[in-house]
Parts: structure tokens; sequence; C-alpha cells
């Protein structure tokens, strides 16, 4: 893997933090919800969030 500049490095973290934040909220929404539909998506968006944040996690390793 090519060494990454500080820039890039920081500009991974903030879109860590992102990414873990969107999952957390829509998970606090699926749980809020009593709408099936609704719990469904959010748990979905929940999902391809920590897909993000752990595709992002593997560029660091």
């Amino acid at each position: 893997m090519p060494n990454l500049s500080s820039k890039e490095l920081s500009a991974l973290e903030d879109q860590l933090g992102f990414e873990c934040m969107l999952c957390c909220k829509y998970q606090d929404a699926a749980q809020a919800t009593q709408e099936t539909e609704l719990k469904n998506t959010y748990n979905q968006y929940a999902a391809q969030h920590k897909r993000n944040y752990d595709t992002l996690l593997g560029f660091l390793r």
C-alpha cells in the first residue's frame, strides 16, 4: 500500500467519524420507530454505513 499523506489520513479520519455517526443514528432511528418498513430501511442504511466504515478502515491497514 502506498504511503498516505497527512491530508489523506485526515480525510479518512473525518470520513470514518461520519460513517460511524451515521451508522449509530440510523440504528437509533430503527429502534425508535414502530413502523416495520421504516425500521427495515433504517437498518439497511445503518448496515451500508457500517460497510463504508469497514472499507475505509481497510485502507488504514
